[in-house]
């Protein structure tokens, strides 16, 4: 297995170097998009790829993740505006666009699958997602371009289902309320690579293409994101012990960096399965009503990822 190393769009390979001390939140104003492409798994027949780089600006820093079978392919989680420019460009020099086979959607969030429309527009590809949100992502298409949705939405059963690829297959993998009530993770039995969605995710400023390495200095750069975001630790114990029983190789999640190696992983799970998240740390104090304050829309807002800490 062909593994973690990083080339350009011009096929260079930039050394790189043990996983250093980053910021809370992603700083990422100013940055240019580079297109490059990270190279995860590549045999004669497969290859996967990652893009880490695309989204500038305000936006939350995002991967999109690519896989190629013998001439089939599929695109996860690509995004909206923010990414779609850069990634089709970056994409071409795999996988002509109107060649998609499938975009695939881990859930509904904007920075997901918003750019539906023009995957939709300039592709033949399947959407493919949960069946909760079958009928709500149409909302992200123009009336003028419902023939183009007609005949091309998959919709993933609650248990999941496999996708056929090529001589091989993309396993849906149930993660509901983790944090969608409708949520897939996906996984590719030829690299062993699992697409976690949000689980996994890290809040990383940069080189969110690298490898975790030491994980201890690694969760604070997840454990807001995840005590926030996953709804309770009765649903990461029964995600856990799912994955437990898989083949495992490299855990992608959509924002920062990868999980590689068993040992990494096994940490990453026994940290997830005891994690205190979502409803576990509610009380009454956050359902209140809110004090009048004239001034409040001025003020500087709370760090969106902030804990569910009393009020």
């Amino acid at each position: 297995m062909q593994v973690a190393h990083t080339v350009s769009q011009e096929g260079s390979r930039p050394a790189t170097t043990p996983e250093q001390g980053v910021l809370p939140t992603p700083k990422l104003s100013g940055v240019k998009h580079s297109m490059q492409a990270n190279i995860l798994f590549q045999n004669d027949e497969h290859m996967v790829l990652t893009f880490t780089d695309l989204v500038t600006g305000e936006g939350i820093q995002s991967n999109q993740i690519v896989v190629i079978q013998e001439g089939h392919s599929a695109i996860f989680d690509p995004g909206g505006d923010l990414t779609y420019m850069p990634l089709s460009m970056a994409i071409t020099k795999y996988v002509k666009i109107k060649d998609i086979d499938y975009v695939i959607a881990s859930h509904q969030d904007p920075d997901i699958i918003s750019s539906l429309d023009k995957w939709l527009m300039y592709s033949n590809a399947k959407i493919v997602v949960s069946k909760l949100w079958e009928r709500f992502v149409p909302h992200l298409v123009p009336g003028y371009m419902k023939e183009k949705a007609e005949g091309r939405m998959v919709a993933i059963p609650d248990q999941g289902m496999y996708i056929p690829m090529g001589h091989s297959v993309i396993k849906a993998i149930p993660a509901h309320f983790l944090h969608s009530v409708g949520n897939f993770h996906f996984y590719d039995p030829v690299s062993k690579i699992l697409f976690s969605g949000d689980v996994g995710a890290s809040m990383v400023d940069e080189h969110p293409e690298r490898p975790v390495r030491n994980f201890d200095r690694h969760i604070p750069k997840m454990q807001g994101f995840h005590e926030r975001y996953m709804v309770s630790n009765k649903v990461c114990r029964l995600w856990a012990k799912m994955i437990r029983n898989m083949d495992i190789e490299m855990i992608v999640p959509q924002h920062g960096r990868p999980i590689q190696g068993k040992e990494m992983i096994n940490k990453f799970l026994d940290w997830f399965e005891t994690l205190e998240c979502g409803i576990d740390k509610l009380t009454q104090h956050h359902y209140r009503v809110p004090q009048y304050n004239r001034n409040q829309i001025n003020e500087k807002k709370d760090e969106p990822l902030s804990l569910l800490s009393p009020m």
